[in-house]
Parts: C-alpha cells; structure tokens; sequence
C-alpha cells in the first residue's frame, strides 16, 4: 500500500466509504461523541476489524481520554504508541494501535482489534482514516479546550459574585448588630435625659431634641443601608421583584422620583443567582445616581429576556452630564458617579457582559447592561 494516498485508498473501498466520512467530519464536533463516531466509521469501513477505540489527549497533555478509565502516555501499547508516535502491532496480530499526529503532537489513538490476524490493507485503511481525521480531532480538542475555558470563566464569575455578596452579608449583620443597636440605645439615652432634664434649662433641652433627630435621621440612614447591602426579597422573591421594590423605595425617598419597571420576556427563573445579583446592583447603582446626582423626575427601567441573554437598561430624565467629565482619561472621572458608572461595567465584565452609558448635558442618562446567560447561545 505503500505510495497510496489517503483518499485513493478510501475511493478504492468504494464511493459509500467517501459519503459515510465526509458524514462524520460535518457531524457536531463534540468530543467525546466525535471519537465514538470515528470509531463506529473505523468498524464499519473495514472488512476483518470488529472492535475500535478512539483515544483522545486530554488537554493537560498527560492521559489519553475514552469511554473508559483514562490512559496515560508511555502505558500499555496505548501508551506507548501516544509516547513514540508510531504505529504497533499488537503481539497477537490481531490488531494494532495507530497514532493520529496533530498541532506537532500525538492528540490521539485509534485502537483496532480482529477476530484473527489483521490484514496489512485494513491497517493502511484505518491509517488512512487517522491521517484524514486528525484536522477535525484537533478541532475538537481546540473547541473542547475553550469550551472548559468558557465554563471556568462562568464559574470564577459566579465565586466573585457570591464572594461580594457575603462580604455584603456580613456587613449587613456587623452594622445591624454593631452601630444599629447602639443608636437604638443612644436614643434611648436620649429621651432618658430629655425627660430627667428640668424645664429650666431650655437650651440644654432644645440641644438634646436636636441630638434625638440626628441620632433617628442616622439609625434611618443605617436600616437603609443595611436594605441596600443585601435586600432580603432578591433572596425571597427574584429579580423582577426586587427591582419592583427598588422602585418604590426610590419613590418614597425625598424627590420624589418616579420609577416605572418594565420586565419583558419569561425566562427569569432559569437566571442563576450571581447574574440576578450582578442585574439588581446595576439597576441600583444606576436609579441611585438619578437620585442623587441627576435631579431627574422619572426613571423608566426595562428587563428583557431572550433566548441567550438578558438587557436592563435605566433611562433618566435628568441634567445628564458630559461624558468626557465623568469618564476622563484613566478612568479617572471628575465627578463622584464616576466610581459607579466603572463599578457597573466591572461587574457586567466580569460576567462576560457590557454596560454603555449614554448622557449629555440637559438630556438625561440612559445604562444599558447586556449579559450573556450562562450555557446559553443564540
């Protein structure tokens, strides 16, 4: 067989042969569904084999993958052959181990057995196969690799997340059962002297009444932020809910301000859990600005679902700002909004997202947040 090239050889079997490979190698290339399928095609292509494995490296480079308990290189005949890159025959010559070469290395073995001895054209054959085959192996392996690649970056995305949001707990419990509780008691103090004080001594009185104020606008200010760091109804209830009550927590704060949430799409509950979480901190991030910064009237707020994504866009009716301000050179932006517009873009980066903020003067803000959902493509 010697001077035959792949092809000839494979025409020589006849045309149905070229059919079921070019069927393969268009196939979904999904390891390690794309090896049993060679495998079956090595079977059933040729005339004496009854038996073939497709070994495939792993993409550390130190064992062969299969159906089975993996292999590592230099072990067995199967080993051995990943390791020298070159065929053997197995001591009972009934059958042999044929090495695919590929990106300058072994990336896999095809394994062959017979009922008896293996004729020399079913080896070329099966040769023949490997040396067509190892282009898409390769592709395999490289989709593989960025696959497990995707899947890691999903999931240290998911750990930040969860990091952030228990170091959010925590303070939420450190300021609850910390400063919160010694408000309540200085308070407590408070009308404690405000009632011993004799009447006599107005000033010392009206100084206390101002202290008693101070001291419920700070345990206010304290039970607000001890909501913002971890609402318990994202927990309780999801994202569409949560966003609901952002609205009307923003609607009662002293403005007023107007938040209208719109939520489009039916795919909420197959959201995890840090994509919901990074959502909700962006929309609060960004209907806290309108708050503070933008003296806006109304804040129109949209969640959309769709097959492989969700969008949250925050539009505004404010002053609006000069993006070159707020955004300057190093990203180091003159204004105090600046640090949030860069804390949002950081967290729907780290999901594999985007934030685009548009804004001029006197024409309101718009955010808008697109992030991918996790195992989902379009």
């Amino acid at each position: 067989m010697t001077g035959v090239r792949p092809l000839e050889l494979l025409a020589g079997r006849g045309a149905d042969l070229l059919v079921r490979v070019a069927g393969v190698a268009c196939s979904d290339r999904e390891l390690p569904r794309m090896a049993e399928k060679l495998a079956e095609l090595v079977v059933r292509s040729a005339r004496t084999l009854t038996f073939c494995d497709v070994y495939v490296l792993d993409d550390e480079e130190r064992v062969l993958e299969w159906r089975g308990a993996p292999v590592a290189l230099g072990e067995g005949e199967v080993g051995w052959v990943a390791a020298h890159g070159r065929a053997r025959t197995h001591p009972d010559g009934r059958g042999a181990a044929i090495p695919v070469h590929g990106d300058g290395i072994v990336i896999a073995v095809v394994d062959v057995r017979s009922a008896g001895p293996c004729p020399p054209d079913d080896v070329a054959l099966v040769t023949a196969l490997a040396g067509l085959f190892a282009p898409v192996l390769s592709s395999c392996r490289r989709l593989r690799t960025a696959r497990e690649r995707e899947h890691a970056a999903e999931r240290f995305a998911e750990r930040a997340v969860e990091a952030q949001e228990a170091e959010r707990s925590r303070l939420s419990r450190e300021i609850h059962d910390g400063i919160a509780q010694r408000l309540a008691s200085l308070g407590f103090h408070l009308s404690a002297a405000e009632r011993a004080l004799p009447e006599h001594h107005p000033e010392g009185l009206a100084q206390i009444m101002m202290a008693r104020r101070l001291c419920e606008l700070a345990a206010a200010e304290t039970r607000a932020a001890i909501g913002g760091l971890r609402p318990p109804v994202l927990d309780d209830l999801g994202l569409s809910a949560a966003l609901a009550t952002l609205a009307r927590e923003a609607g009662d704060d002293p403005g007023p301000l107007d938040v209208t949430v719109t939520v489009e799409g039916e795919l909420e509950d197959e959201l995890p859990d840090h994509v919901q979480t990074a959502l909700y901190r962006i929309a609060q991030e960004a209907v806290g600005n309108s708050l503070r910064h933008a003296s806006a009237n109304r804040v129109d707020l949209l969640l959309e679902h769709s097959s492989d994504r969700v969008r949250l866009k925050v539009a505004d009716d404010g002053v609006g700002f000069s993006m070159g301000d707020v955004l300057a050179r190093g990203g180091r932006g003159r204004r105090p909004d600046s640090y949030g517009l860069r804390g949002m873009r950081e967290r729907a980066e780290l999901l594999g997202g985007r934030v685009a903020v548009t804004s001029r003067p006197g024409g309101g803000t718009t955010v808008e947040a697109v992030i991918p959902i996790p195992g989902r493509r379009p």
